[in-house]
């Protein structure tokens, strides 16, 4: 402001004017007189409006290198040193690129430009998506941007809700300091609104604009084959989600398992929509299977891999339940192929912490099925597994009915004697499905001499096979994750001809197939409780996930014969980890990303502040720079550009004043 001094040179200017003065000889000294008077007044009104412009344009062009402002809401904390923290996104979505580059690296630079606005003695947090222990101090300057510098994309996505309460909780620790915050990302539509945002210290979100383009991604993916056996033909189901507003072209796909190619396919994937598919492939040898679709969808390549595992199994365990003696129909049936592994055992003796190791557990000629036994069927079923049940001659039909009736299955309440023939069976079961070439008009079904009649009043299951009678022959109904099957007979030849009749040992056969109650293909990395197979942990023998070099011990629980599993936040890759017990491999689990980072649909401003009710300040990404990332909150409202304006305007008008405003009168006439 000591630059105002230089005002005093257009005064002296003035007042030291040594411009000369023209002679002008005229004939009548009272003409002359009545003409100076008029032209000296003009030139006194021109000459002082130069010099007020001269002026104004000099101390407008001070006040503008002097940076003037308007007090803002901050000012009051000018001096003070400030504590700023910035989340920077680095999830994969991030990865996606903008006229800029990649928006990981717009991110980036976004960041400094933020740190650059503020002052050397201000501090800084950086964060992102990691929520790393090193991110949780405050650096200066050239820290935070060496931190920057460092930042990759992540598997990890969080909540506003979790991202700003990490912010608070280093902010709250400087309680004597300026607060601000700063969320810099891409703003995908499926992101929550956050519910810890405050008017008194808004959030200031940084969105970033990703260019249009496809993405493909495998949504999901399912075996049709419950139970996988060596060299045999398997179908695995694949849907594949365009996520993008542009339709995807001639998407190529490999299906390999073990690091061999078993399937190939190309897809063209309309905008916003879905297609599934089957992958048809064979030759699996007995034991884990390790398998990944890989998709070719560039440049979002982030979701192009698709992880899986599954066992094939060299023999399916069978339990045979009975009341000592085995059955010999259901001896013969398991015992025709050596892939069934059956193992018959009294009901008063069954060993209830195995029964998990079961796929299929068949109850056969059981007079009396204890409550005990009730009770861990009940459990196994309702854990996945597959209970098929024939009840005895002389069957107790009150405990049959405590086993069922929980279970939401039909139930046997009286024996009917009464020869009728099996009239229809479901063909739209998965039971039946594929099981024929050809229907014949007129099939040779079972005959029945005694049944049970079946309780099916408001029960969610269905028919195998009917009666002519309209009663059924074969009830089905799922169980939570397992399933029952009931059948109206013993297998006694007395009752029906069933356990010799043609349809009987493929219809065990496929009910044993569809029995697998395996762990499921894939989890996702959200999943932080699993169920496995019984699996028993001590100081010694600790279970562990291994994915290479990486390992991860895990939280085990014990709970109705399986084992839960708690998974540390350290899992955050995808891929296929390897479950070992000391050296041997008790399991394989996949683990995939969920989706949510796939759409690339973005919230514009509009969404954004309707979505945050006005408590963030909203920055488009294009328009954030060094001028307005804090000048309004900290220094009020900037007058320097006006002040630059006023100055050339100013000058502007000396310019005009001097070539147009003219101090002459014209010729003056004498009076007659």
């Amino acid at each position: 402001m000591f630059a105002l001094l230089t005002l005093a040179i257009p005064v002296l200017v003035h007042l030291f004017n040594f411009k000369r003065y023209k002679k002008v000889y005229f004939s009548n000294v009272q003409f002359l007189k009545e003409v100076q008077e008029q032209q000296a007044s003009r030139r006194n009104i021109k000459e002082r409006l130069i010099l007020a412009a001269r002026m104004l344009a000099l101390a407008f062009l001070v006040f503008a290198f002097a940076r003037p402002f308007i007090p803002g809401k901050e000012a009051a904390n000018a001096g003070k040193q400030q504590v700023v923290s910035i989340f920077v996104d680095n999830s994969y979505s991030m990865q996606n690129l903008s006229p800029e580059g990649s928006l990981l690296d717009v991110a980036k630079q976004k960041a400094k430009q933020i740190a650059a606005a503020y002052s050397m003695n201000d501090r800084f947090q950086l964060l992102t998506q990691d929520f790393e222990g090193k991110h949780q101090r405050l650096l200066n300057r050239e820290e935070f941007n060496d931190a920057v510098d460092a930042v990759k994309i992540s598997p990890q996505s969080r909540t506003l809700d979790q991202i700003i309460a990490r912010q608070r909780s280093l902010m709250d620790m400087q309680p004597n300091a300026v607060k601000s915050s700063y969320v810099i990302s891409d703003f995908q539509k499926n992101i929550k609104p956050p519910t810890v945002i405050s008017d008194s210290a808004a959030v200031k979100l940084v969105q970033l604009k990703a260019n249009v383009l496809p993405n493909v991604a495998v949504d999901t993916a399912w075996m049709l084959n419950a139970i996988h056996r060596p060299d045999e033909t398997e179908k695995m189901v694949v849907r594949l989600r365009n996520y993008a507003d542009k339709s995807a072209e001639r998407i190529p796909l490999k299906l390999t398992i073990n690091g061999v190619q078993k399937a190939i396919g190309s897809f063209t994937v309309d905008a916003r929509s879905s297609q599934t598919d089957t992958l048809t492939f064979s030759g699996l040898k007995a034991g884990w299977q390790r398998a990944q679709i890989q998709l070719q969808d560039n440049p979002v390549i982030f979701d192009n891999d698709f992880y899986m595992a599954f066992k094939v199994n060299d023999v399916l365990p069978v339990l045979l339940i009975n009341d000592g003696t085995a059955n010999k129909y259901l001896k013969a049936v398991f015992g025709s192929d050596d892939f069934f592994l059956s193992t018959n055992v009294n009901s008063g003796n069954v060993d209830y912490s195995s029964l998990n190791n079961y796929p299929l557990i068949v109850l056969s000629d059981i007079k009396n099925i204890s409550t005990g036994l009730a009770q861990q069927l009940n459990a196994y079923t309702r854990r996945g597994g597959t209970l098929m049940i024939f009840p005895s001659a002389d069957a107790d039909l009150i405990s049959y009915q405590a086993l069922l009736q929980p279970m939401g299955a039909a139930y046997p309440v009286k024996l009917i004697t009464e020869d009728v023939r099996a009239s229809t069976i479901n063909l739209r079961s998965a039971v039946f499905k594929d099981m024929f070439e050809s229907i014949p008009r007129n099939p040779d079904l079972p005959k029945v001499k005694k049944y049970y009649d079946l309780n099916t009043a408001g029960k969610g299951g269905e028919e195998l096979m009917r009666l002519a009678t309209g009663q059924p022959l074969w009830e089905y109904c799922n169980y939570l994750k397992g399933k029952v099957y009931l059948c109206a007979v013993p297998l006694d030849e007395r009752f029906s001809n069933l356990p010799v009749h043609g349809l009987f040992v493929p219809v065990i056969f496929r009910i044993a197939l569809l029995s697998g109650h395996d762990q499921p293909l894939f989890y996702s990395i959200d999943d932080k409780v699993i169920e496995t197979p019984p699996l028993q942990s001590t100081e010694k023998q600790l279970v562990k996930l291994i994915k290479g070099e990486k390992e991860i011990i895990p939280d085990i629980k014990q709970q109705e014969g399986a084992t839960i599993m708690y998974l540390p936040d350290e899992l955050a890759e995808p891929g296929i980890y390897d479950l070992k017990k000391q050296d041997s491999t008790a399991g394989v689990i996949a683990f995939n990303n969920n989706r949510s980072e796939s759409d690339m649909s973005y919230l514009n401003t509009e969404q954004m502040s309707e979505l945050f009710l006005k408590k963030a300040k909203i920055y488009p990404g294009n328009r954030l720079n060094a001028t307005n990332i804090n000048a309004t909150e900290n220094s009020g409202l900037q007058l320097w550009k006006l002040c630059i304006i006023l100055a050339l305007i100013f000058l502007a008008a000396e310019t005009l004043l001097i070539r147009f405003y003219k101090t002459s009168t014209g010729f003056v006439s004498q009076p007659g």
